[in-house]
């Protein structure tokens, strides 16, 4: 039986520190901030699931000396040694800053300054991450059900199964940041100009029945189906632990949560009587939670970075 070790990372202010306490909540011994010259010992001398905590306040820090470690301990069988980076755009990062009035601990004046300094010194760690979790647009009840979801602690054996996470969104308020798929559904006919719809979502039976109605809608979920049923069983062969496909509208409120949701049955769906689903699935609907809670950062600017109307798909 491997030990979990879960190293988190990041920016100062992403939320470094919620991550650490979901991680505590879910049964690992959490420790921050510690010294890096101990990390070896401490992991290796361990007897439960680690998540340490280590960034630029780190006794020693060092990007070259840190990725040297995590990759000694990579290769040691004994653990199952992941690296996740916290992150969040500029402008959330500044916003938070200036209301919380902190100082940023790489900042000698301005925090735009000390932003941009931490931001090249750990582009390497990035970039090193097994996993990213960006929370400039992340409420906090997802920032937990995104951790758990994706570290949970295994009960049986070490092998992981892959971990599909299939959220709605609105183009209007940005790409998801982490999805590795994104399906475009603003060509189907809109709930919205039905003003008996309108104040709906695509969890309600009336607004499932008029989209499904559309006559293209069958044949694009049938290849988005067939699609997702080539690239999972291929994410599970490379040992991917989770994957995120998203599905877009203009309000991320009616048709791709109708989508979303059909996706969820299907993909929950055992391939045949008796053999077990190679991956676990959930279902995020991002902009019908965003009036549930508080957002963490601000949404993207209207427009900017959308692509055109289709199928885009990355990181695949």
């Amino acid at each position: 039986m491997t030990t979990p070790v879960v190293l988190v990372t990041g920016l100062s202010g992403a939320g470094k520190a919620s991550t650490l306490r979901v991680l505590e909540d879910l049964g690992y011994e959490a420790v921050d901030n510690l010294p890096m010259t101990m990390l070896p010992e401490v992991v290796r001398r361990g007897t439960r699931p680690l998540a340490l905590g280590i960034d630029i306040r780190t006794r020693g820090f060092d990007t070259t000396e840190l990725l040297a470690l995590i990759d000694g301990l990579r290769e040691d069988t004994a653990f199952r040694t992941r690296l996740l980076f916290v992150s969040a755009d500029s402008t959330a990062l500044l916003r938070r800053y200036t209301e919380s009035r902190r100082r940023h601990p790489m900042s000698l004046g301005r925090v735009e300054d000390g932003i941009d300094a931490e931001l090249r010194l750990t582009q390497p760690l990035r970039g090193a991450a097994d996993i990213v979790i960006d929370t400039s647009e992340l409420p906090i009840p997802e920032l937990r059900r995104l951790v758990a979801r994706r570290f949970a602690l295994m009960d049986r054996n070490d092998t992981e199964p892959l971990q599909v996470t299939l959220m709605s969104f609105a183009f209007p308020a940005g790409l998801p940041r982490d999805a590795d798929m994104v399906f475009d559904v603003r060509f189907l006919r809109n709930p919205h100009y039905d003003p008996m719809l309108r104040p709906r979502t695509g969890l309600d039976a009336e607004v499932a029945a008029f989209i499904e109605a559309d006559p293209d809608y069958e044949r694009f979920f049938a290849s988005v189906v067939s699609l997702l049923g080539l690239v999972l069983p291929r994410f599970v062969q490379e040992g991917k632990s989770y994957a995120t496909i998203a599905v877009g509208c203009t309000g991320g409120r009616h048709r791709s949560v109708r989508t979303v949701e059909r996706l969820l049955a299907v993909l929950r769906s055992p391939p045949e009587a008796g053999v077990p689903q190679p991956w676990t699935v959930a279902a995020v609907h991002r902009e019908l939670t965003k009036g549930a809670a508080p957002v963490m950062g601000t949404p993207a600017t209207p427009g900017v970075g959308m692509p055109p109307p289709g199928l885009v798909s990355r990181k695949v």
